[in-house]
């Protein structure tokens, strides 16, 4: 009983989801920068889109949202595109926008016109045109401003505004508890006070053939036929109740699409049918629709309490989308006998096909699903617990012993199977009217995730992380005698095998490889292998529908190749649905054909139908929306979009945008420029609908951005040409300038050079005179020198002759001296003339006499000498001045014992003393020290 009553919840819970809708494209606030509310929306001949949001107007052209804060910075609550002025109203006042030559919108106050008769804490909720007449309403009043003349009429009724309505030929207003009243010669008419209009708030007012048609906030819609109200009823009519409708729109197809405070959106036909409810949980951002919209486009906007959504319900895309995750990722889908199947990780589901009943879990089956493959008017499910086989909403297990990846049919044996397992491949066959298992093959036992057989019973498996194997089955498909791998071409991330047209194709990030039958090697098909060239590879998933077209997937586009009825060539078709807005699995993607032209793609959150017969869309122009310069690191300027522009040299960093505003959710432009001047070819094709040029030299440019939509390029080429100007130290009066001036220089230069050789002359000469000068100097010096020589000459020959006669006084004396010792020894005591003799001698031998010649000689010949020794060494004696004048002669020891009457060891010792009383240290010289002196 549990068991019942939880699949009876699942089963009540996924019945909501189960409708397929128009694309929606999101814009959450932080995605276009300003309020989360949005009160009303307009579109300009442009095709660029206004929302009165909660920060100031908001525009958006498709690639670039731009926020305009309101003048007084109030909530800006209604918006309406008249002609090239956007007209708003907010608190206390109203006014247009009107876009200036750099592309930007500038605002001009009408209510500073009539300021005083501004009501105090007045809102402006709504804005109609008629004619040449703008209409401004307030809860309070209504203002009606004549464009051409600027003069104001208003409209004060007894009781507040709910809202003002147009038709195609009238203006209506509801007020409180007064009834409908439409505007006649600018003023007030009733034109029903039926209680239900009185005691309903009236949402919108259409034209019909037979009167109007009222749309109630809670009530639903009734017909005004002249004075009689009558109700008319729809499917929605006890939704509406509880849901309460805030926002209606009257589509371009007649159908009503009516926003509600919490119920999201509905769209009836004209006879009151639903035809779509989307609400949060089927992919609408909110469930609070404050106003709706519909562009030139026939997208529907929707501004909600927040965010803002596009519904685009005019697309060949239909999506179904499950946000509560109960379905799970689709890996695989089916049409069988008018039931759609999907596979996905959560198990098998059905439902009945091109209805809104819901999708329906097949008991059993709860798991990974991964293939669904019709045969022999028998549908047969690859799933992770095994093979099922499915009939009206049920599934039996035929296999339960691995996990099956997927099947093939074995050529000219029709009640048989292979299925590719977890642990090899294995065989199923049937048994009279029934299919069963019959063996696995054995001699292989990896994983056969994809894999194809020939006519001659050669098996081609693709492993992800092993490569390619070749397997040869014997005729009873028993086993294969050992198998092949392939080293060219290699394994790869997301790879995949399969068979197309009558060949086997092989598919991994390095390209798309084609089996030659004859030498069983693969080789790279060039064709093929251009849809992943150029960083495109996301995937080498291939999968070959039903009408033996092949079908890829690559980063930004989808393909699909078909035989060309009139060759062989393959004819390549491109959807440009990028991967990251189809959100599929990567290297799971899936494709079923379910008709001749509609396809059906699984996603992780659902799936989405296309029918490629109708994948046309309306053709667009590409605009440039705006051109800006700055200087190197300083901010942007706008600058003028109507006229060429000049700008200055060092003002050289230039941004280009552009725009193609549609607002598709699967199909998104792409760009190519080129800046002429600047560039040779044109750039690559590119979504980023910016670019930016740095550092431009002087010259003259022509800026060219074309356009691709769908795979077509568009006809237009927005063009744009500027000029950056040279520098004025380049222009042609500075060149002049600087002719004028390098004359002069020229002219300077000459005359300076003429003076500096001319003092240059003056100044050799001068040097010159100054050499012969300095040469005569120099000569002198030389004589003097010569004489200086000369005379020291003569002072060393006068020491020697000094030296020589002291040498000479000191032999005399030495004889003196002998002659006296001889004289003694003959002396007698009586002998009166020996004495006088001796007395003589003694006289004639005085040193002190001797010492005083030779003082007064050397005194004369060195001159001061002595004074000066002794001026520097006060403490010397006699003696020691007398050694000092000696060696000042440069005589050795052995020379100056005799003279001082002493042994050459006695004079060694006066030397040593000399030198301590001198303080000379142990490495100067003493007789270096005394010549120096």
């Amino acid at each position: 009983m549990k068991t019942k009553i939880t699949f009876l919840l699942f089963f009540i819970f996924v019945i909501a989801f189960s409708q397929e809708l128009p694309p929606i494209v999101k814009y959450a606030p932080t995605t276009y920068g300003a309020g989360n509310q949005n009160w009303m929306i307009s579109q300009d001949y442009q095709h660029y889109v206004f929302f009165a949001n909660n920060d100031g107007l908001l525009e958006f052209n498709g690639s670039n949202w731009e926020l305009y804060p309101s003048p007084n910075e109030t909530i800006v609550r209604s918006v309406k595109v008249i002609g090239n002025k956007i007209y708003t109203g907010c608190y206390m006042e109203f006014g247009f926008w009107k876009r200036q030559s750099n592309g930007k919108l500038k605002y001009t106050s009408l209510s500073n016109t009539i300021k005083s008769k501004i009501l105090d804490d007045e809102q402006f909720w709504n804005i109609l045109n008629y004619d040449q007449w703008v209409i401004f309403q307030s809860l309070n009043r209504i203002y009606i401003y004549d464009s051409k003349t600027g003069s104001f009429k208003i409209i004060a009724p007894n009781n507040n505004i709910t809202k003002s309505f147009r038709t195609k030929n009238s203006i209506y207003f509801q007020t409180i508890n007064e009834g409908l009243f439409e505007i006649e010669s600018g003023k007030g008419r009733l034109v029903s006070n039926n209680p239900v209009l009185k005691n309903n708030k009236i949402v919108n007012v259409f034209s019909i053939d037979e009167g109007l048609l009222i749309q109630t906030q809670l009530n639903g819609f009734y017909k005004l036929v002249g004075n009689d109200l009558s109700k008319f009823s729809t499917e929605a009519d006890s939704q509406l109740y509880d849901s309460s409708v805030y926002s209606s729109q009257l589509l371009s197809d007649g159908s009503y699409a009516l926003g509600t405070i919490s119920n999201g959106i509905f769209i009836l036909n004209k006879e009151g049918k639903i035809k779509y409810h989307i609400y949060q949980n089927k992919g609408l951002s909110n469930n609070t629709v404050l106003s709706l919209f519909e562009d030139a486009d026939k997208n529907l906007w929707v501004g909600l309490d927040n965010g803002i959504n596009c519904i685009n319900l005019q697309s060949p895309i239909q999506n179904f989308v499950d946000n509560t995750g109960n379905l799970g990722t689709i890996y695989t889908s089916k049409l069988y006998n008018g039931k759609l199947y999907i596979g996905t990780n959560q198990g098998l589901f059905y439902k009945n096909y091109q209805t809104n009943d819901e999708f329906i879990f097949i008991n059993g089956t709860k798991g990974q699903v991964w293939s669904l493959f019709e045969y022999d008017a028998t549908l047969f499910c690859g799933h992770d617990s095994g093979t099922f086989i499915v009939d009206d909403g049920a599934a039996r297990n035929i296999f339960p012993k691995s996990g099956t990846w997927k099947f093939e049919t074995v050529p000219n044996q029709k009640g048989m199977l292979l299925q590719g397992n977890y642990y090899g491949i294995s065989v199923l066959e049937k048994v009279d009217t029934q299919w069963r298992f019959r063996d696995k093959i054995k001699g292989f036992d990896y994983s056969a995730r994809y894999f194809e057989i020939t006519n001659s019973l050669e098996v081609y498996v693709s492993h992800e992380y092993k490569g390619v194997f070749r397997l040869q089955l014997d005729n009873k498909l028993l086993k294969t005698n050992g198998f092949t791998t392939y080293v060219t071409p290699q394994k790869g991330k997301n790879a995949s095998l399969t068979k197309f047209n009558n060949a086997i194709y092989y598919a991994y990030k390095e390209g798309i490889f084609k089996l030659n039958t004859k030498t069983k090697q693969f080789e790279k098909d060039n064709l093929l292998s251009s849809v992943i060239e150029k960083d495109e590879y996301t995937s080498g998933k291939l999968i070959v529908d039903n009408s033996n077209k092949i079908w890829l997937f690559s980063k930004n586009y989808i393909h699909y190749f078909s035989v060309s009825k009139l060759s062989n060539q393959l004819k390549q078709n491109v959807i440009p649905i990028p991967a990251s807005l189809t959100n599929s699995m990567l290297g799971f993607e899936n494709i079923s054909q379910i008709s001749n032209s509609d396809y059906l793609i699984g996603t992780t959150d659902g799936y989405y139908t296309m029918n490629i017969n109708d994948l046309s869309f309306k053709k667009y122009n590409v605009l440039i929306s705006n051109i800006a310069t700055n200087r190197l690191n300083e901010p942007l300027t706008n600058r003028s979009i109507q006229e060429n522009g000049h700008f200055k040299y060092d003002d050289n960093n230039i941004t280009f945008s552009y725009t193609v505003p549609e607002y598709n959710k699967y199909v998104n432009a792409e760009y190519q420029f080129l800046l002429q001047g600047f560039q040779e070819e044109w750039s690559e094709w590119n979504a980023k609908p910016t670019v930016n040029f740095k550092n431009l030299p002087p010259g003259d440019y022509v800026f060219k951005v074309k356009s691709k939509f769908a795979n077509s390029t568009l006809e237009n080429t927005a063009v744009y040409s500027f000029r950056v100007l040279t520098p004025w130290y380049e222009s042609n009066l500075a060149i002049f300038v600087y002719l004028i001036l390098s004359l002069f220089l020229v002219r300077f230069i000459h005359k300076t050079y003429k003076n500096y050789y001319h003092k240059q002359k003056e100044k050799l000469i001068e040097e010159n005179n100054l050499l012969l000068e300095i040469k005569e100097l120099e000569n002198e010096q030389e004589i003097m020198r010569v004489r200086n020589e000369q005379l020291s000459q003569d002072v060393d020959a006068k020491s020697r002759e000094l030296a020589v006669s002291r040498m000479s006084l000191n032999s005399k004396n030495e004889l003196l001296a002998f002659i006296k010792e001889d004289l003694k020894k003959t002396n007698d005591d009586g002998n009166r003339s020996i004495k006088s003799v001796i007395s003589t001698i003694n006289k004639n031998i005085s040193e002190d006499d001797t010492w005083s010649v030779f003082k007064e000689a050397f005194d004369n010949a060195d001159k001061d000498f002595l004074k000066k020794i002794k001026l520097a060494h006060p403490l010397l004696t006699p003696n020691d001045l007398r050694l000092c004048a000696y060696l000042r002669l440069n005589l050795s020891s052995k020379e100056v014992a005799p003279l001082l009457n002493i042994s050459v060891r006695s004079v060694e010792i006066k030397r040593y003393r000399l030198r301590k009383k001198m303080e000379l240290s142990h490495e100067q010289g003493l007789v270096e020290y005394i010549l120096a002196v």
